[in-house]
């Protein structure tokens, strides 16, 4: 036995809005004249050279300064570098005893030093804020 298809009532639902946008283009000519003109420039330039010899000379000098304790034996002498000029060798003429250099006196201080180190500490050192004994 068939009954047949049942129908409900239509479901209603809001009217869906749609927007079409159109476009159209339009050239409009606008018209900017231009001239140019070039101007070459030329520039001379005056190179003025000097020719010029020039020479070279090289002098070497050692200085050994024992730092680790003042009653130690002095440093023993040193050779010569060996790029030395031969007037520069120790031992030469103007070297006093010590290890100062050319024309320095007694001790390894320097110019200006007395015997030994150049005064407690080396030249330049003295007591200062940070110096006293070590615990």
């Amino acid at each position: 036995m068939y009954l047949g298809t049942n129908f409900m009532p239509p479901v209603i639902h809001p009217t869906q809005q749609i927007v079409n946008h159109t476009f159209s283009t339009t050239v409009v000519p606008h018209i900017h004249p231009v001239h140019t003109t070039t101007v070459n420039h030329h520039l001379f330039q005056h190179k003025h050279f000097c020719p010029q010899t020039a020479s070279c000379a090289e002098e070497v000098c050692n200085q050994q300064i024992n730092c680790c304790n003042p009653c130690a034996a002095p440093m023993p002498a040193t050779l010569p570098a060996a790029n030395a000029l031969p007037n520069a060798l120790p031992g030469g003429p103007g070297f006093g005893p010590g290890m100062g250099g050319p024309g320095f006196g007694p001790g390894m201080g320097g110019p200006g030093f007395g015997p030994g180190m150049g005064g407690p500490g080396g030249p330049g050192f003295a007591p200062g804020p940070f110096m006293g004994p070590r615990r």
